[in-house]
């Protein structure tokens, strides 16, 4: 049994987080939206054809934003193919997925649903095939009041108030060539740069985001980012990030320690608006939107697309996700897990019921416990080595103080039990801390619709306060959340 001390100090504050870093994602995606949260025909919907079984599940995760309607999706998108009498909207192909797209859902009924779960809404705008004068329309026909003509169109169609969508995004991963309308970096640069001026002038109390790389591996990561930024910088107020990570034949050890991955990622997008800030002399400072991230893996073949079944070693990898984003607050200000319902999921549906992934725990746990001011942790812990990561500590964590208290998120990569002490140098420990965790003999079992409940999270006992010390066990390969 292997041994680890976490320390933790009311002075080792890196900053208070953004709530919305614990967003979330709907793109008209395989079942996504049709079959996922709109389902008319389903015995929970609702009068509007929203399942209510999904509505609750959404909304027991207390997910602060939701980005829609893309992703690839949105770069062949016209958005008044989705808006007015469902009866008169067109069906069209729909050329980022291979699939026809009814129309039947769209910009109101989203907005609509977003405020039954509580959400604010992310709106990419389609710098594909449309361009500037497009994406002004429908900031004109979401958020103005009245008395435009786009904002008494949508009056006419049976939405008096205004959404007053404060968040969007200057398209989707336009550095990619699978990308509907790819652009190079000086080509997407000038148009979302003329996008956000237009934008702007519509709606001046809106926020930008513009599309960094769409992951770490892009052969173009630096160079696309700068020049994007050359030419966005005094109009934007974030840029993109996207990662996924999957197995790929790794060993679990391996799998686990990708975030180290993530964490380059992060430190080296930051450095690069710093470094065009500085090229610029300005003093705005342009943060992080990781408006895409989650265990996703792309070779697993299913009856329906991208529908992905996560396994107890894929929620122990997002809860380490999780902790790269908190532990990077101070510039990760929003950030998305893809997606919600369905595609790549922590909520997977069918026609009769629901079911909660193994991923949904740690999102939830985050979500529910991770709001207030992230607080640094000093870890002392063995570390192990792979084929493919060296130096990689066997303890994740961060902390997080509020009002409620401190929590701890810590996962343990080891396969061996590990012995916490937990020390708090100037917090007053109450005598009850909590432990919850998740832990399985099988890294690959998986929650199922026979048997949902297979893997949840569990209390720990023995847990205990001796003078400010909490000590307490991490199991093998375990997400875990002490609080006091």
């Amino acid at each position: 049994m292997s041994k680890a001390k976490i320390t933790i100090n009311k002075n080792y504050a890196i900053s208070k987080i953004d709530d919305r870093i614990y967003g979330s994602f709907i793109e008209h995606l395989g079942r996504a939206v049709y079959g996922g949260i709109y389902q008319p025909d389903h015995k929970s919907a609702d009068k509007n054809g929203f399942r209510t079984d999904v509505i609750e599940l959404v909304k027991e995760l207390n997910i602060p934003l939701i980005r829609y309607p893309g992703g690839n999706f949105v770069s062949g998108y016209n958005w008044e193919d989705g808006v007015g009498p469902v009866e008169n909207r067109p069906k069209r192909k729909e050329l980022a997925w291979g699939c026809v797209e009814p129309n039947t859902f769209g910009t109101n009924e989203f907005a609509l649903w977003a405020k039954k779960v509580n959400a604010d809404v992310m709106m990419a705008v389609n710098l594909g095939t449309k361009g500037p004068d497009d994406a002004k329309n429908l900031v004109e026909y979401c958020n103005c009041p009245s008395g435009t003509y786009l904002s008494d169109l949508r009056i006419k169609h049976g939405v008096k108030e205004p959404h007053n969508i404060k968040l969007w995004c200057l398209g989707n991963e336009m550095d990619g060539q699978w990308q509907i309308g790819h652009k190079t970096a000086y080509e997407y640069g000038r148009v979302a740069c003329e996008a956000a001026k237009l934008m702007k002038w519509t709606d001046p109390s809106i926020e930008l985001v513009a599309c960094g790389s769409s992951g770490y591996g892009m052969n173009t990561f630096a160079s696309w980012d700068s020049e994007v930024l050359d030419e966005t910088y005094d109009l934007v107020d974030y840029i993109s990030m996207h990662q996924y990570y999957g197995k790929n034949k790794m060993s679990t050890p391996a799998f686990l320690a990708q975030t180290l991955d993530m964490e380059e990622y992060i430190k080296r997008t930051v450095a690069i608006c710093d470094y065009v800030g500085a090229k610029k002399k300005s003093r705005k400072k342009i943060n992080i939107s990781f408006d895409e991230w989650n265990v996703w893996e792309m070779a697993d073949a299913h009856d329906e697309l991208l529908r992905q079944i996560y396994t107890f070693e894929s929620a122990v990898l997002v809860g380490s996700m999780l902790i790269s984003l908190i532990r990077h607050s101070d510039r990760v200000k929003v950030a998305c897990q893809a997606q919600l319902v369905n595609v790549i999921a922590p909520i997977l549906t069918n026609n009769d019921t629901l079911i909660k992934q193994t991923i949904f725990y740690p999102y939830l746990h985050a979500s529910l416990f991770g709001r207030g001011t992230a607080l640094q942790t000093l870890v002392e812990c063995d570390k192990y080595e792979c084929p493919e990561y060296t130096d990689v500590p066997y303890i994740d964590s961060i902390a997080v103080e509020n009002n409620s208290g401190v929590t701890v998120f810590a996962v343990n990569r080891s396969n061996e039990e590990v012995t916490l002490e937990l020390k708090s140098e100037n917090y007053k420990c109450a005598n009850n801390p909590a432990h919850t965790a998740m832990y399985e003999t099988d890294n690959f079992a998986v929650n199922t619709f026979d048997t949902p409940l297979n893997i949840q999270p569990k209390n720990i006992t023995g847990i205990i306060n001796e003078n400010n010390i909490i000590k307490t066990k991490l199991n093998p390969v375990s997400w875990n959340v002490i609080q006091f």
